[in-house]
């Protein structure tokens, strides 16, 4: 009789109920108060974020704020300069 002997894997192993769900980068605090700040804005104001307070490149939390506002469904644009970001609602 063949017995299948089961190699020893690369990584460990744990339950699949105990696996995080859900993605927490490092752009979650930014995009989080970018996102909540946007849900109080007037209709033709825009947000005025100075790159020095971001973490990361402007591109970067630029592709994070992306990524969060199609998921949401949300319409937003940004603009940026050489100190800020601007990021307002756009209205259809």
């Amino acid at each position: 009789m063949n017995a299948k002997r089961r190699t020893r894997g690369h990584f460990p192993t744990m339950a699949q109920a105990d696996v995080p769900q859900g993605r927490t980068g490092k752009h979650k605090p930014i995009v989080s108060a970018i996102i909540a700040d946007l849900d109080h804005l007037e209709n033709g104001a825009a947000l005025k974020i100075a790159l020095q307070e971001l973490d990361d490149s402007k591109e970067n939390v630029r592709s994070a704020l992306n990524r969060v506002t199609r998921k949401l469904k949300r319409n937003v644009a940004t603009a940026s300069d050489e100190q800020f970001l601007y990021v307002w609602n756009v209205i259809d």
